[in-house]
């Protein structure tokens, strides 16, 4: 009896100083966080480092291997990365916005497809405003009501080449049959012809270079690579 008395506290000991060990190795210490526009660094590492073991590595590389956020606005998945025992990555996974609206004093945002998928009171940078859509109510889980759902192929195509050129636009207005770019204090008439959306937004950047400190519209619905016909017109 005393030599399993014995035994017992033996295996009790070596069970807390294996647990005492991987508590203390596996501590964290510093935390990386990607991916993550909607929120902040610390908001993110709150919602996952809360609670029992929040602080430990090996335990959150395993929580989170293939953890996807159902509760969570803006938020598709999260994974955690042990890069070592006191250091994490967290890698946040957002929802694919294409852009936004002001409805009601608030921001709707929606999918590529015209799906509302979050109301928040908080502006997503990075996230462009989408105006000029006719529509009469909005509904969270529903697709925007507008009359023609061809726009939304349209946000779309404008959004990746504004990505793709390393671009963020404030604004997307549709003005009948003119797609405008709103960036500060500068506006650019697209026009609506797609086939030439590409070889007009690609050489934004260097256009962008000359207007430093300008105000005004910036016209391109007639533009042509051949013969670049655009102009510039001065806003006070």
């Amino acid at each position: 009896m005393v030599i399993i008395l014995l035994f017992a506290m033996a295996l009790i000991a070596v069970i807390l100083w294996e647990g005492n060990y991987i508590l203390g190795k596996y501590h964290v210490e510093t935390v990386y966080v990607d991916g993550n526009l909607h929120y902040t660094d610390d908001e993110i590492k709150e919602m996952i480092m809360g609670g029992i073991l929040g602080d430990n590595s090996l335990y959150l590389t395993r929580k989170y291997k293939n953890w996807e956020a159902k509760d969570i606005p803006f938020i598709d998945a999260i994974t955690v990365e042990t890069l070592a025992p006191d250091t994490i990555k967290i890698t946040v996974y957002e929802k694919a916005l294409a852009g936004y609206i002001k409805f009601l004093d608030a921001f709707m945002y929606f999918d590529k497809d015209g799906y509302l998928i979050e109301n928040s009171s908080v502006r997503t940078a990075g996230i462009p405003q989408i105006t000029g859509l006719s529509f009469s109510y909005a509904v969270l889980g529903q697709p925007l009501p507008v009359e023609d759902e061809r726009v939304f192929s349209d946000i779309l195509t404008v959004t990746k080449l504004l990505k793709k050129y390393e671009l963020s636009a404030d604004k997307i207005q549709f003005d009948g049959d003119n797609v405008i770019l709103h960036f500060k204090d500068v506006k650019i008439a697209l026009g609506n012809e797609r086939s030439k959306l590409e070889n007009k937004i690609m050489i934004l950047p260097e256009i962008f270079k000359t207007l430093t400190g300008r105000k005004g519209t910036f016209h391109m619905e007639s533009y042509d690579e051949t013969h670049g016909n655009y102009v510039f017109k001065t806003e006070e």
